[in-house]
């Protein structure tokens, strides 16, 4: 074999096993989530069989789910709002746990809450040279800042749970007729998922 003819053998093998890797990876990436799920359920119940030790599988399972329940209904008919806002309170007095909390729990409400933050999506031009990023308006009113024409948009960073918040002119921001939802997994997949 010639040297050229060695050099095509040599890179149809790299080809081969480049394609090899990446199935590899991409079984890896199905499985591994699937398989770490099952491992920490399997080990939750068996730690919670073995603080009960009646013999019985799963039946440390059960006690957890009925238990997480049994809370929420606690929480849902015995601790009213002024207990709730008594403790609420008292996290805010602590520096570093009002700064995490009410990030936190501002940031759950604005996914899951009653007022979603997160439901328009918008298109903003950010220089003169037409660049443009998805974001979500999640203010319209800024007058207290003295910011009658501007509105607060929220830009998702991809692949990561954080973003970046930019007080944007009006004129800047073009609404997306798009769900809010698919807009969102659009932007923090870095763009790979698709729109629809």
């Amino acid at each position: 074999m010639d040297e050229i003819g060695k050099l095509r053998h040599k890179a149809r093998v790299r080809s081969v096993w480049k394609i090899l890797f990446g199935f590899f990876i991409k079984g890896l990436l199905f499985v591994l989530p699937i398989g770490l799920t099952f491992y920490i359920v399997a080990s939750g119940i068996r730690f919670v069989d073995s603080l009960i030790d009646i013999g019985i599988p799963g039946l440390g399972l059960a006690i957890v789910l009925v238990s997480i329940t049994f809370v929420g209904v606690l929480v849902t008919y015995l601790i009213t709002e002024p207990i709730a806002n008594y403790f609420e309170r008292l996290l805010n007095k602590i520096p570093v746990f009002k700064l995490i909390y009410s990030s936190i729990k501002d940031f759950m409400e604005a996914f899951f809450g009653d007022d979603k933050k997160f439901n328009e999506p918008v298109l903003v031009q950010i220089n003169e040279l037409g660049l443009k990023k998805v974001g979500f308006i999640t203010q319209k009113d800024l007058s207290v800042l003295g910011l009658t024409d501007d509105v607060g948009v929220y830009f998702p960073h991809s692949y990561n749970f954080s973003g970046e918040f930019f007080i944007v002119p009006s004129k800047f921001v073009k609404p997306l007729q798009l769900n809010s939802g698919e807009v969102m997994k659009f932007t923090v997949s870095g763009g790979v998922s698709d729109l629809k």
